[in-house]
């Protein structure tokens, strides 16, 4: 039987500052029914698409796309904040609120023409993924699809990854 992932949705106001509702997917984690849920709708979403690798964000992309890669059987390579991958990389940068931040991937870690997915638990402004499709499509990777399990719909994320397959599983 389907759950209801938004009940494993814990809204916390003014955090971390006032006037923001904080989306904690930890209660969705934490219950192994609704992850799996979560993670079986990713995995469909990535076989429709024939997808070869998957690639998601530090920290909590990692949380979406490695249950899929496991999944599916394919492998995961994770796009790291600076000094966190120990071989040559690709960096893309992207903005923040407050500033500037970068992502980076292994040189190796997509191949040309590899059917990429990109994960991660949260699409906000789209700043992230657009830097982890840029570092994708850098090594010849095709973004063939997006999956959030959340979509903050008035940060229009969406908007940034035009021409890209999005799934969120959960709309706010």
């Amino acid at each position: 039987m389907a759950v209801d992932l938004n009940n494993y949705v814990a809204s916390i106001p003014d955090y971390p500052e006032k006037g923001i509702i904080f989306r904690d997917l930890s209660p969705l984690m934490a219950d192994g029914e609704a992850y799996r849920q979560a993670t079986d709708r990713i995995v469909q979403f990535a076989k429709d698409k024939n997808v070869d690798m998957i690639v998601g964000p530090e920290a909590r992309g990692f949380i979406v796309g490695c249950p899929v890669a496991y999944e599916l059987g394919v492998g995961f390579a994770p796009a790291r904040k600076k000094g966190k991958l120990p071989r040559e990389t690709v960096s893309a940068q992207y903005s923040l609120e407050y500033g500037v931040s970068e992502l980076f991937l292994h040189k190796d870690a997509v191949k040309p023409g590899q059917r990429v997915l990109v994960t991660d638990d949260l699409l906000a402004t789209g700043g992230t993924i657009g830097a982890t499709i840029d570092l994708v499509e850098q090594l010849g990777g095709t973004v063939v699809g997006c999956a959030f399990l959340i979509e903050l719909k008035d940060l229009k994320g969406r908007s940034k990854l035009k021409g890209y397959d999005v799934l969120t599983l959960m709309e706010y």
